[in-house]
This record gives C-alpha cells, sequence and structure tokens, in this order.
C-alpha cells in the first residue's frame, strides 16, 4: 500500500498510538489524514482534520463514511481497557463495553467503509490488535476476549474483501507506554516505534506485523509443547 498522497482516517486519533499513527502516515506522505475522537477538538496535531466519531454510535459511523469519500486507509486503533477479570462479579458488564469498542466498532466502521475503499482502488484497513488476542494475563481477561474476536473478525475481513484489492493489515503489540496502559507495571514499548513498524508492514502490502519481542514470542510458542495461551500448569 502506497501512503504518499493517501487519504486516511485513525480512530482514537487524538492520544497514544493513535497520534503517533497520524505523526507516521503524515511523514510518509499521506495527503489527507484525519484524526476520529468523540471530542474533535481533542485532536491537535498539525496537519490532521479532526472528525467527530464515537465508533460505538452508528451516526458518527455513517457521518464519517459521507464526509470521507476518498478514502483510501481505514486504520481502527481505539480501543478501551478495563483491566477486568472474566471471573470478576461485573465481568459481563466490562466485556461488552470493551466488544463495543474493540470489536463491533472496527467491524461496522470497516463495513461502513469497504465499498469506498473498492471504488478507490482497493486501499487498505488496519486494525490494531494485541499480543493478548492470543494470551489472557490477570486483569486482561476481558479486554483479551475482545481482542481475540477483533482478530477473528480482521482475519474474516482479509478473505472476504480479496477480491476488491483491499489489504487487511492485523498489528500485534504487548503493552505500550500510553494513558490506556498507565497503572501496568510491566516492559512498555514507545507508540513511536510501534507506529513506524505498522507503517512500513502497510508500504510492504504484508497481512500481519508483531511489533515487539512480546508478540513475536507469545506466537512462536504456539506450537510449544504447553503453547502460552494454556497458563501455567495446575499444582501436581
Amino acid at each position: 500500500m502506497n501512503i504518499k498522497d493517501a487519504v486516511v482516517l485513525i480512530t482514537g486519533a487524538n492520544r497514544g498510538l493513535g497520534k503517533a499513527l497520524a505523526q507516521a502516515v503524515l511523514a510518509a506522505g499521506a495527503r489527507n489524514v484525519y484524526g476520529g475522537a468523540r471530542d474533535p477538538a481533542s485532536v491537535t496535531l498539525a496537519g490532521v482534520t479532526p472528525i467527530k466519531l464515537d465508533v460505538t454510535n452508528a451516526a458518527d459511523i455513517a457521518a464519517a463514511a459521507q464526509a470521507i469519500p476518498d478514502l483510501t486507509i481505514l486504520i481502527n486503533n481505539a480501543g478501551i481497557y478495563t483491566g477486568s477479570d472474566v471471573s470478576t462479579p461485573d465481568a459481563a458488564a466490562s466485556a461488552r463495553a470493551e466488544l463495543e469498542t474493540n470489536l463491533f466498532g472496527p467491524m461496522a466502521l470497516s463495513q461502513a467503509f469497504a465499498p469506498t475503499l473498492k471504488r478507490n482502488g482497493g486501499g487498505a484497513i488496519v486494525n490494531i490488535l494485541s499480543a493478548l488476542s492470543w494470551i489472557t494475563i490477570p486483569t486482561s481477561g476481558t479486554y483479551s476476549v475482545s481482542k481475540a474476536a477483533a482478530w477473528a473478525m480482521t482475519n474474516g475481513l482479509r478473505a472476504e474483501l480479496l477480491t476488491q484489492n483491499t489489504q487487511v493489515l492485523g498489528a500485534h503489540m504487548g503493552f505500550m507506554d500510553t494513558d490506556m496502559t498507565d497503572g501496568v507495571d510491566a516492559p512498555k514499548s514507545a507508540p513511536a516505534e510501534v507506529a513506524r513498524l505498522i507503517v512500513s508492514a502497510l508500504e510492504a502490502g504484508q497481512d500481519e506485523v508483531l511489533t515487539d519481542d512480546t508478540a513475536r514470542q507469545v506466537k512462536q510458542g504456539f506450537t510449544a509443547p504447553r503453547s502460552a495461551y494454556l497458563g501455567q500448569p495446575r499444582p501436581a
């Protein structure tokens, strides 16, 4: 996918990885970059056009699709993390909230913009996933549910949009140094480096990018006798 002269929409572009992605595509020569956020006034990066976009709001999605008829790259970045385990009393509510933003939002946006991308030559969809699509750790239970579902959705989109020549790139990473993970005590990647690797993978026509050692190690461990997603063995 050629980013030079591309028209790009990035959800959750007001901070963290979304803002870093906006900086990266601008540096790569994108012609127009739209930054989606619930509060468009929070999108302040020079060169980015703010657009009101709550990914859980059907009216916002429809309006965005009407407003950007020349879109060539959709980056589904907006996400939430509640820090809930699957066995806690409020797990169902947490899972529903995370699924609405992390799964159904990107799905609805992809559906809304797929015809636009087709008209404009195919283009690309980037879904920001996670190493937690594949494993679950304490406090990530419901988030992992949402990201595992988003990974499956991404794979479905890739197959379904193949004939219209739309590249569908899934990006996996461990924790990043963003507001979302402020209370997480673990190694974290710099959003700018993650964004750089995503843009490079997009330009190279890749279908998947693993942006840090955490994501690479988790995926490599799929073939281990006891894969990481099985967790710790029960005591003997």
